[in-house]
């Protein structure tokens, strides 16, 4: 008896306190919905944006890379789209890929102090500002024009750009989603390493997120 008395106490107790199991949402907060996008300045989401970028390496295979910690404002009016204004921040100094002996190679002085191969250790921000956006009739995709500047170099550049979704975040702050694609040529920024053994078009995927504030 001495033995069961204790057991039986804690399944008392257990029973005397409610279980409380965790219920999953039943939806991602955001959906493609774009009645539920609203007028305002939006910060992007640096730890959920990035721009995915892919070249072919020796004509084997592609060969994909990231820049991250993307930063700046987009700002939308639902009622007039094409007033929308996008400016972006990349860090290309945080550039990743899968090898971090290419990732160091990209970011490495060059020999014998002559120009680096690629960025070098030290590479300014890239950014992308916006001059013009045209939406289509559906109203979920639109070009996205405007001057992006890498390696020092500034060069007009349109995104094909596709609405993902839009709600509410944790916390209850709106927020909107997007993709978007374009081909740039590196040599054209002043980085042409290993042309054409590894391709001078860059094709970049944009996966972006923004907060509104």
């Amino acid at each position: 008896m001495r033995r069961i008395a204790p057991i039986a106490a804690l399944l008392i107790a257990a029973a005397a306190v409610p279980a409380v199991i965790a219920q999953p949402p039943a939806s991602p907060p955001g959906t493609p919905d774009r009645s539920r996008v609203t007028a305002g300045t939006y910060a992007a989401d640096p730890n959920h944006t990035m721009v995915v970028w892919e070249v072919d390496h020796l004509g084997f295979s592609n060969y994909t890379g990231i820049f991250g910690s993307v930063t700046g404002t987009l700002v939308l009016d639902p009622k007039n789209p094409a007033a929308s204004k996008v400016d972006v921040t990349i860090p290309v100094a945080k550039v990743t890929t899968a090898s971090a002996g290419l990732t160091a190679h990209l970011l490495r002085e060059g020999k014998d102090g002559g120009k680096p191969d690629f960025f070098g250790p030290a590479p300014a921000d890239a950014r992308f500002v916006s001059t013009s956006v045209v939406v289509d009739e559906d109203g979920d995709e639109a070009k996205v024009a405007g001057n992006l500047t890498l390696n020092g170099v500034t060069k007009p550049v349109t995104l094909d750009v596709d609405f993902h979704g839009a709600g509410a975040m944790n916390g209850g702050k709106p927020t909107v989603g997007f993709e978007a694609e374009t081909t740039i040529k590196r040599s054209d920024f002043g980085v042409s390493m290993g042309i054409p053994f590894v391709s001078d078009e860059v094709e970049l995927k944009i996966h972006a997120a923004f907060e509104k504030q």
